[in-house]
């Protein structure tokens, strides 16, 4: 049985109105400066081991830098951080410029004010069509504030609204 053939812009458009989280994906470069990229595809995958993932896009140049270091650190991105999210998710080499955040005992990156850390060793790196499937290791996790997270919905970004 062959594979149906989909118009990629309405694959994107019917895809696009499942929420997915926000997530920015750091570590530390060969060169020791912090390397980062934003991602929609984070998940949690065992709980024994402990394991997560993540699918960055193959034509990533952060994604390099990142596999690189065989670590990295999963900043789940507040509603409020759009501003972070902005820059970690824009090209070239400054984008930690305005970005307060710390590195760890793991010689990770953690942002501030994201609601939770999960920090990783690379597990494995599968191919997935356009993507990377990336399975990490947790090292150590945590919540590092209350909030409310931030939502990728239909091409916008925003919060959590609960229901009554």
């Amino acid at each position: 049985m062959g594979q149906a053939a989909f118009d990629p812009a309405e694959f994107r458009q019917v895809l696009g109105n499942y929420p997915t989280g926000v997530c920015a994906i750091t570590a530390l470069g060969s060169d020791g400066k912090p390397a980062g990229m934003v991602v929609g595809t984070f998940t949690s995958v065992s709980l024994d081991p402990p394991l997560v993932g993540f699918l960055p896009d193959k034509s990533s140049s952060s994604w390099p830098k990142i596999e690189q270091a065989g670590r990295f650190c999963v900043n789940v991105l507040a509603s409020d951080q759009m501003e972070v999210c902005g820059q970690i998710a824009a090209k070239g080499d400054d984008k930690f410029a305005r970005i307060d955040f710390e590195v760890t005992a793991n010689d990770l990156p953690v942002i501030a004010g994201a609601l939770a850390t999960i920090e990783c060793t690379i597990h494995s790196v599968s191919e997935a069509g356009d993507h990377w499937f990336v399975l990490g290791n947790v090292l150590n996790m945590a919540v590092t504030r209350e909030g409310d997270p931030m939502v990728f919905h239909c091409g916008r970004y925003g919060g959590f609204a609960q229901s009554a």
